[in-house]
């Protein structure tokens, strides 16, 4: 993986692109890959860039070391004990949750080790997510006398309000399989074949017609927030633009011809 420049010492991220997956990895092992502001700052640098690249088809998240992420800096939140720091880092790291729902690219978590507080706040926030075995799972700020309010909002929209509700105000620790079971992580597969599962999730989303991918996710995302009847004549909408594009037609046209589609992107 190629460093991204980074204006202190610290190398936070790492990133690695190849037939048509940017692989980003954050790294902090030291850390657990903590979210600092630093962090996030540069994630969200990255994240932009990456959107706004045509030729990424996928991005991977992953972390460095021995976790996939242990949510927030800890330190540097009670070394900035002001009020004004604590809003604008969790106002932060708020914005960059949501641009991974608003980028064009779908966004998979590679989770090999534990995701707790805002690093499970991370994975529910990615679109899909495959863990190893030996992940583990956890809203853990309760255990120090904080309610995780904003893991909170990704936990809710992805398993049953009751699970969610358990994990905010136990902190127990959930492991791969149930995380799999209340719908948080999509795959679970041994350690050892994790690079494998992620490679055949990001092939098969890069066979398919980059238009309808994004133009998919976008509307996903915003009917969830909307009534029936809106979300409806939103994805009629979009439906029907849809098939208006050059990839429809040569997708239809090549389903009726027996033959692979060449799609054009538009």
């Amino acid at each position: 993986m190629s460093a991204v420049p980074q204006s202190d010492a610290e190398t936070l991220l790492l990133r690695r692109d190849e037939g048509g997956v940017a692989h980003l990895a954050l790294n902090r092992p030291g850390q657990f890959n903590s979210l600092s502001q630093a962090m996030l700052e540069a994630l969200i640098e990255e994240i932009d860039a990456i959107a706004a690249d045509a030729s990424v088809r996928v991005v991977v998240l992953s972390g460095e070391g021995k976790a996939f992420c242990a949510g927030h800096d800890l330190k540097e939140m009670r070394g900035n004990p002001g009020l004004e720091f604590q809003q604008a880092l969790f106002r932060l790291c708020g914005r960059f949750m949501v641009k991974l729902t608003e980028m064009p690219q779908p966004v998979i978590a590679r989770v090999h080790g534990i995701a707790t507080a805002a690093g499970c706040q991370l994975v529910s926030m990615c679109d899909l997510a495959v863990a190893a075995d030996v992940a583990r799972f956890a809203v853990s700020g309760i255990n120090v006398g904080l309610f995780c309010a904003t893991p909170s909002v990704g936990l809710s929209r992805n398993m049953g309000r009751k699970e969610a509700f358990e994990m905010l105000v136990t902190g127990d620790f959930i492991d791969a399989p149930e995380a799999q079971r209340r719908g948080l992580v999509n795959r679970v597969v041994p350690l050892e074949q994790l690079d494998d599962e992620v490679a055949k999730l990001t092939a098969s989303i890069c066979a398919k017609s980059p238009v309808a991918v994004r133009m998919g996710k976008q509307m996903f995302y915003r009917q969830l927030e909307m009534g029936m009847e809106a979300a409806y004549q939103m994805a009629a909408e979009t439906m029907a633009c849809n098939m208006m594009t050059e990839d429809a037609a040569e997708g239809i046209d090549a389903f009726v011809g027996k033959r692979k589609p060449q799609w054009r992107g538009c």
